[in-house]
């Protein structure tokens, strides 16, 4: 009777045995992969309040992908669909985040001096503009590595379509602002709310 209940225990620890064995290869995956994720994201929210420095960085991945185009002379199809990207994150970027097209009523942002004040909240925010034009340029950098995406064409006719582009679509944001009068910077805007702080007479 024990080597019965010896015999099932001992083979139900095998069969547990087996199947943890089975199923730790992809839990030891999955497992890596999770705490990549967390440790990328303490560190992307440890940067948040540096602004300066992270468009700095910014600025170093940009200067170093086109200096590789530059000394590659090639990969001009990949700077055109990240320049087109681009402008597709600015639009978001100076987009308030519900359209006042949208709303029949007269749209959630002020139009008089008389309505209600709400902040310019964006379509897409700072932070997340910042870390979508990394990624770009990262994503295009490896990408310069694989002659594939190498593909012949003449790069000025890009360059005059892009800016052409640009020009009609910066063009067109610029008439929303002025025609729903918001602006989509808080440089020398008014502090709402708060008070002046009170100052000592000097007699």
């Amino acid at each position: 009777m024990e080597s019965e209940t010896t015999g099932g225990v001992s083979a139900a620890a095998t069969d547990d045995l087996q199947s943890s064995g089975s199923s730790s290869p992809a839990d030891a995956v999955s497992r890596l992969i999770h705490a990549v994720e967390q440790r990328q994201q303490h560190l992307l929210d440890k940067t948040v309040p540096h602004v300066l420095y992270r468009w700095i960085a910014c600025l170093c991945v940009v200067l170093i992908y086109f200096v590789r185009v530059f000394l590659l002379e090639g990969f001009y199809i990949i700077t055109y669909a990240i320049g087109i990207y681009l402008l597709n994150l600015i639009i978001a970027f100076l987009s308030p985040q519900e359209d006042p097209e949208a709303s029949i009523t007269g749209g959630t942002l002020p139009t008089r001096g008389s309505d209600e004040y709400r902040p310019f909240v964006r379509r897409l925010p700072e932070f997340k503009f910042w870390l979508s034009i990394i990624r770009a340029f990262v994503i295009g950098f490896m990408m310069t590595f694989f002659e594939v995406f190498d593909v012949p064409v003449f790069w000025p006719i890009l360059l005059f379509y892009w800016v052409m582009l640009f020009f009609l679509t910066m063009r067109k944001q610029i008439q929303h602002m002025i025609k729903y009068r918001y602006v989509p910077f808080s440089f020398g805007k008014q502090q709402y709310g708060k008070k002046p702080a009170p100052t000592e007479s000097s007699e």
